[in-house]
């Protein structure tokens, strides 16, 4: 079903306008969205920045960021530019000052977007520069509203994470925050609760009596891509496990919500969280294993001497009925030996071996949902080799995205500024939810600062350590 599309005039501003994201993926987002007839039909996208540059050249740079096709000349109307600091409270007034001559030109009330696409070390002062300067006020209390979002990282620990969500909080109103993790926006990992919740046969075998293990992984063959300098500060467990991954863990965790209702998704998945048995720093050699693969200090930006940690394998327990003592397991690595995002669940083996020449090494079922690439779900199965002898061959079930559809995928930050434009909070993250999950991985960062479990460096395009073997 096409979204509606908000009727009010709207004003999108982006702070750090002129940087990697917008040009990367907020533009194209936008333009497609434009091209879509999915925007506002009154938008003006404002783009803020200390660069000086003219209207004219804005909208240049913004052409070559989206390799338009047609709509070009048309989208590039609705795209204006403002020079200021994030630091200088003018450049807010005169922010201000501009979106009153929209309201006035538009002669109705105007919502405002701000978009922080900005590293978080500039967030404390663009977010008090835009609650001083008015700028988070709708325009009156029946009409308009006013959104902030915010790009993860959340923090870079429990207390930083903490500390900026006070700061969000004393500002802004709950239902005003949009907290981005873009994963969330994904078609396949949408497709998760999708899979769970609309195939009733899944439900009664979903659950510690018929699973054995669930394993979440994100790997990467490219490694950090220039980004040294800050990469070596944040490391792989803050970087994606986090965010990305604990959220895949909510989603195929979650029990059933009481309905779609964006509330009701949204608790299920922090009770995921507040339920993770947290791994005490003195556990973390039991239940986890860090490595760096060779040749990362040689990167520039990245200390000689660094520790931190460009794989990791995190075995842990959720504490709830459903899964009590069923094993999760996280992995993430840089310059592995293939490209792969997937949930995989294992099913326990029959008690029974009734056939003789069944394959050991095949005995379990598993349901792996496939996130990227190749975006597919799969079922592995075992069935009756043609001959006369009863011999079992494992085989797959798979159903495949791509080849299933022909409609476009909608990319991630489509779907994050439409829903935000919409007031649907359902993909983001809720302050609750990132405490609880920056609780679970502080504890493990500080068991891996106090050298609780060892640095193994791997080879640039093998599969990891060999010690990630060991967890089991």
């Amino acid at each position: 079903m096409k979204p509606t599309r908000v009727k009010e005039p709207t004003v999108l501003v982006i702070f750090g306008a002129t940087g990697d994201l917008t040009r990367r993926k907020l533009m194209p987002a936008l333009f497609d969205l434009f091209r879509q007839q999915l925007l506002p039909k009154l938008i003006r996208v404002i783009g803020f920045s200390r660069r000086p540059l003219s209207q004219s050249a804005f909208r240049e740079m913004m052409k070559k960021a989206v390799s338009p096709k047609e709509g070009w000349d048309g989208f590039a109307k609705i795209l204006h530019y403002h020079q200021g600091t994030f630091e200088d409270s003018s450049g807010y007034k005169k922010l201000a000052a501009r979106i009153g001559k929209a309201d006035r030109d538009w002669k109705g009330c105007i919502n405002a977007l701000f978009y922080l696409a900005t590293p978080p070390t500039f967030y404390k002062q663009i977010l008090e520069h835009l609650a001083s300067s008015g700028l988070m006020e709708a325009c009156s209390p029946q009409e308009g509203w006013t959104r902030i979002l915010v790009e993860k990282p959340f923090g870079k620990d429990l207390a930083s994470a903490q500390k900026l969500d006070r700061k969000l909080g004393e500002l802004f109103r709950e239902e005003q925050i949009f907290r981005i993790d873009h994963f969330l926006g994904k078609e396949t990992i949408q497709n998760i609760m999708a899979f769970r919740f609309g195939n009733p046969i899944f439900e009664p075998i979903w659950n510690r009596t018929y699973v054995e293990r669930v394993e979440v992984r994100l790997l990467e063959t490219l490694g950090i891509e220039g980004r040294g300098a800050f990469y070596d500060g944040i490391g792989a467990l803050r970087d994606v496990g986090q965010n990305h991954l604990l959220q895949m863990v909510a989603l195929t965790a979650m029990e059933p919500p009481a309905s779609f209702e964006p509330e009701a998704v949204r608790n299920e998945r922090v009770k995921v969280f507040q339920s993770i048995r947290c791994i005490e720093p003195s556990d973390v050699g039991r239940y986890t294993v860090r490595g760096q693969h060779s040749g990362y200090t040689d990167e520039e930006g990245v200390s000689s001497r660094s520790h931190t940690e460009t794989y990791f394998r995190i075995k842990f327990f959720i504490n709830n009925t459903r899964w009590e003592d069923v094993p999760f397991f996280l992995e993430s690595g840089k310059r592995l030996d293939r490209d792969l995002t997937e949930v995989s669940v294992f099913f326990h083996e029959i008690a029974h071996h009734l056939f003789p020449h069944q394959p050991k090494q095949f005995e379990q079922n598993i349901l792996r949902l496939r996130i990227q690439p190749d975006e597919a779900i799969s079922l592995r199965l075992l069935v009756k080799r043609p001959g006369i002898a009863m011999q079992l061959d494992p085989q797959e079930l798979r159903f495949d995205y791509r080849s299933s559809f022909e409609e476009r995928f909608v990319e991630a930050y489509e779907k994050v500024l439409l829903d935000c434009i919409a007031g649907d909070q359902t993909i983001f993250a809720r302050s609750d939810g990132i405490e609880a999950s920056w609780e679970f991985i502080t504890k493990i960062i500080h068991g891996w600062q106090k050298d609780g479990a060892p640095l193994h460096v791997y080879e640039p395009g093998s599969s990891g350590p060999k010690a990630k073997d060991t967890l089991a």
